[in-house]
């Protein structure tokens, strides 16, 4: 499961073909046991046996290589300041969780080590500070998904014959892909899956962490080739972890809950098709989600969410208050009809009301360019396969994904002075993007679309009034369609392009800017985009479910490859810095999230119809 934390997002057409139970073969014959009216395989895969065999022999070095560490006394800090004493190599987290409270130890899902999510069980190592996380908090939760994918994982490999591929926690629960070329899973399985689970569950498996070289990852996962590609292509450090609960042993950073009975409930939710890695010319893969919590009032009250989020489904209240619909000649365009219409328009209208109050200039640019310009702004080397592309006349052309670099050349067209920024340009163009067909979703995931897309053109002096400026609109317009919503700076991640010097001026001036904005946010640490940092916006609907719609990023690298200038008041040329921003993003897809958010109840200033005639008569 490894890189968990990454959500495949490219799914085909779910798959109904029904999956016909396998042959038991003589018990006698190797691996495990299996039956029981689950479909388990009768026996297991013997790769399991080969696996585990492997693994016990380097974990006994391991545990022998560990007796050797000297013990030392260390101090452990909590975070109200409070010091403890112990050893190390000896001392755990769950140790310190016990110490303090019975009740705390057994609610706390993992832990954080100076910073670093920690295995309860795997020993500190010096002095230092921590944290015990619990399910409540988003980074539990996220280890407790990830560890029942691994019992997810277990089951799949006990009941189909196949090879597991990615197996991460997504927002609400988690998924396993597996490559299986005879077999499709169907909701049948369903039962049969999460019988192996609770007895899995049931036994308590403790999660077992291992370092390991690539020469014996390569040993240890030969019979899988699709971990192998990992270990070759994905692995740039001479060793890297595996964990193991029961008989399933998987490449994964981890860290895990102490073991597989702190899952308390639990149940598989769907199944699709998908392909590795998420390439539509790789292998189909077929993939299994799941839910799981530690009580049983969680799952309680998760059933009673998603009866009432299918109750709101955009797509059936779109449908049924005649807004709009899709077509398979234009798969992943909507057909706005005229109630929709009457949407579509009054948010567009009511966002270019805002520009004129903000300093914002409304453009037009062209759809399709030649694939020159996307080879100046990069896009052609890195997302040229999400483009719709074609030729005419003998030459390459694309219809446009994004705004900015047509505002790159609106920009430079002629000689600026400093006196013009800053330059705020906003563009309701239509956008286009090839995604696959298994990946469309009613409006929130669309091949076309437009959004309040706006670019502004300013200062490194100007930064901080223009991101100020940006986060007043935001809120201005998400406390009106009744979102709340959390910020997290997205700062220089490991591939970068750009001076740190420039990088760290820019993080300091976005800290800066929402300090002076009020509002709490949080340091998201290395998860900027390669051009510059950016602020991550997260809205939370009336069913408190997380979205993405606004985006504000600094660009120090457009400017660089359209050469873009402009004469600064001692008489040089400079260059600009570009802030993308958008509040509402994709109207497609903020219409989706307001159709659930409002389960079709629209407020006044935004209801297609607003006014409703009945014709009364006197039967006298």
């Amino acid at each position: 499961s490894g890189h968990y934390g990454r959500e495949m997002k490219i799914e085909k057409k779910q798959q109904a073909a029904n999956q016909k139970g396998n042959k038991k073969k003589d018990k006698k014959k190797g691996g495990g046991g299996g039956g029981g009216g689950t479909g388990e395989l009768s026996p297991w895969p013997s790769y399991i046996q080969d696996r585990i065999t492997l693994f016990d022999k380097l974990y006994a070095e391991y545990q022998e290589y560990l007796s050797t560490r000297e013990r030392k006394p260390i101090q452990i800090t909590l975070p109200d300041g409070k010091v403890i004493e112990g050893e190390s190599w000896t001392t755990t987290p769950f140790d310190v969780a016990s110490g303090i409270s019975a009740g705390l130890a057994q609610n706390s899902v993992i832990s954080k080590v100076n910073g670093v999510l920690w295995d309860l069980d795997r020993p500190l190592e010096g002095d230092c500070n921590i944290e015990l996380l619990n399910f409540d908090s988003r980074e539990g939760k996220e280890v407790f998904w990830h560890s029942t994918a691994h019992v997810l994982g277990e089951a799949m490999e006990r009941r189909y014959v196949g090879c597991l591929c990615y197996g991460p926690p997504i927002e609400s629960g988690f998924y396993y892909d597996m490559h299986m070329p005879e077999a499709a899973v169907c909701e049948a399985d369903y039962s049969g899956l999460e019988t192996i689970m609770k007895g899995i569950v049931k036994k308590k498996q403790p999660f077992q962490r291992l370092e390991m070289t690539k020469e014996d990852l390569l040993e240890m996962f030969k019979y899988n080739e699709f971990k192998t590609r990992i270990i070759k292509n994905k692995i740039d450090t001479p060793t890297t972890t595996v964990y193991r609960c029961g008989p399933l042993i998987d490449l994964c950073r981890g860290p895990h809950v102490r073991n597989t009975g702190k899952i308390k409930t639990l149940k598989v939710t769907k199944n699709s098709s998908t392909y590795w890695e998420g390439n539509a010319e790789a292998e189909s893969l077929q993939r299994i989600y799941g839910i799981s919590f530690p009580d049983n009032k969680l799952m309680k009250e998760w059933k009673i969410f998603q009866e009432e989020a299918a109750k709101r489904d955009h797509r059936k209240i779109g449908l049924q208050q005649e807004l709009f619909f899709f077509h398979e000649l234009s798969a992943g365009s909507c057909f706005w009809l005229p109630k929709g219409t009457i949407i579509f328009n009054t948010l567009q209208k009511w966002i270019q009301e805002e520009y004129l109050k903000r300093g914002f200039t409304e453009v037009i640019t062209p759809n399709m360019y030649n694939t020159k310009l996307w080879e100046t702004s990069g896009h052609w080397q890195h997302y040229a396969e999400n483009m719709f592309s074609f030729d005419v006349e003998k030459e390459k052309y694309a219809l446009k994904p994004m705004n900015c670099p047509g505002h790159c050349l609106m920009f430079g067209h002629r000689p600026r002075s400093w006196r013009e920024l800053p330059v705020r340009l906003a563009d309701f163009g239509v956008l286009h993007r090839n995604e696959l067909s298994g990946a469309l979703s009613g409006l929130t995931r669309v091949r076309r679309f437009q959004q309040d897309d706006a670019h502004i053109f300013c200062t490194p002096d100007q930064i901080v009034e223009e991101i100020r400026g940006c986060l007043d609109f935001l809120q201005a317009v998400y406390t009106v369609l009744g979102f709340t919503y959390e910020l997290k700076l997205s700062t220089r991640p490991e591939k970068y392009m750009g001076e740190i010097e420039v990088w760290e001026d820019a993080e300091s001036r976005l800290k800066q800017a929402l300090d002076e904005f009020g509002a709490p946010w949080e340091l998201n640490p290395g998860d900027g985009a390669f051009y510059g940092p950016k602020i991550d916006i997260t809205v939370h609907d009336a069913l408190r479910r997380s979205h993405q719609c606004a985006t504000i990023q600094l660009d120090f690298q457009l400017p660089i490859r359209f050469q873009l200038s402009y004469n600064a008041p001692d008489g040089t040329e400079k260059r600009p810095v570009i802030v993308h921003r958008a509040v509402l993003g994709s109207i497609e897809r903020l219409t989706g999230i307001l159709t659930e958010h409002f389960a079709g109840k629209w407020p006044f200033w935004l209801s297609p119809r607003q006014v409703r005639c009945f014709i009364y008569q006197n039967s006298f």
